[in-house]
């Protein structure tokens, strides 16, 4: 079946570097690259499974910075949370939606986001970029999509009712208060934003050997 962009739907939620707090002499994002620098294979970081976003985060973040960390894959986000609070795995590169309860209570703690600039609600975490780390910018986001040859009326229906939900104030409120955001694109616009991620990721997954389940 052969599908095509409608309007991109729901939210992106930025990723996030996460730490166990008592895992690294030091919690700032300098500092844990060293220590791991120094101590290849020492530590790990989970992911909510292989092939996954949050893996193939960790897989760009090794590579970006020549590190040798051990990939724990799990079966969803709430088992790499649980075992990362509990100090069983070090690290994790999760959404910051995901993430934003264990960061707010401090049962994890956050080093750096993977945003071009610092997010409204939690603008004490500074951006890998601003830590010296260029690149490293990742959303996980969501698209609304509909069967290859649905007439042009009912994309277009479908597509005005999802800027509708977008514009909602409790929904805006909701994603702010996760770090998200809900950006407006076109589908010409989206279609393209498709193209450059499935080049980016796959040279990821290509120079990483990342594998499926």
């Amino acid at each position: 079946m052969r599908l095509e962009s409608v309007y991109r739907s729901g939210s992106d939620s930025p990723h996030v570097i996460v730490v166990n707090p008592s895992k690294f002499p030091k919690n700032d994002l300098k500092s844990i690259i060293e220590e791991i620098r120094k101590n290849p294979g020492k530590y790990n970081y989970a992911s909510t499974g292989n092939g996954t976003s949050q893996h193939l985060t960790g897989e760009l973040f090794k590579m970006q910075n020549k590190l040798f960390i051990t990939h724990i894959p799990y079966r969803g986000t709430g088992p790499a949370l649980q075992d990362l609070v509990a100090g069983q795995v070090d690290m994790m590169f999760d959404t910051l939606a995901g993430a934003a309860p264990f960061i707010k209570n401090g049962q994890l703690i956050a080093v750096a986001v993977a945003t071009q600039k610092r997010v409204d609600a939690f603008p004490n975490v500074p951006t890998a970029q601003e830590l010296g780390i260029k690149d490293f910018v990742v959303y996980s986001w969501y698209a609304m999509w509909a069967i290859k040859g649905t007439p042009k009326d009912i994309v277009d229906k479908m597509s005005a009712e999802v800027q509708t939900a977008l514009a909602s104030p409790d929904i805006k409120e909701r994603w702010a208060a996760m770090g998200a955001t809900a950006p407006k694109m076109s589908r010409p616009e989206l279609a393209n934003y498709i193209n450059q991620e499935i080049i980016r990721w796959g040279e990821v997954v290509k120079k990483s050997n990342a594998k499926l389940d």
